[in-house]
């Protein structure tokens, strides 16, 4: 338990960290269900409105595995969480097409 209680922290603080600081052109905002163990950071553009509001990066935990759904940054997640201490094996990259292990 102890350990998923530490991933669950180490996903949801390196997740809420791409809403820090400024976004060229809108407001970023996590937004954290820690019941269904999923964090996503989502951008809102400034007014007047080029481009629609969108999902930055979207990661969820399943079972020990850390999904990332997106990431449309230029800093990718799962570096991020490796350098947090989370073993890539653990990662699994479902936007870029790897699969969960049966």
């Amino acid at each position: 338990m102890a350990a998923l209680k530490e991933l669950t922290h180490i996903v949801q603080y390196e997740v809420e960290d791409y809403a820090k600081g400024t976004t060229f052109g809108g407001e970023t905002y996590p937004i954290s269900d820690t019941e269904r163990q999923s964090y996503t950071v989502i951008i809102v553009p400034n007014p007047p409105r080029q481009y629609k509001s969108g999902i930055v990066v979207a990661a969820r935990i399943v079972n020990d595995k850390v999904i990332i759904d997106e990431d449309v940054t230029d800093r990718p997640l799962w570096r991020e969480l490796v350098r947090a201490g989370i073993p890539r094996e653990q990662i699994v990259l479902s936007y870029a097409g790897e699969k969960l292990p049966e």
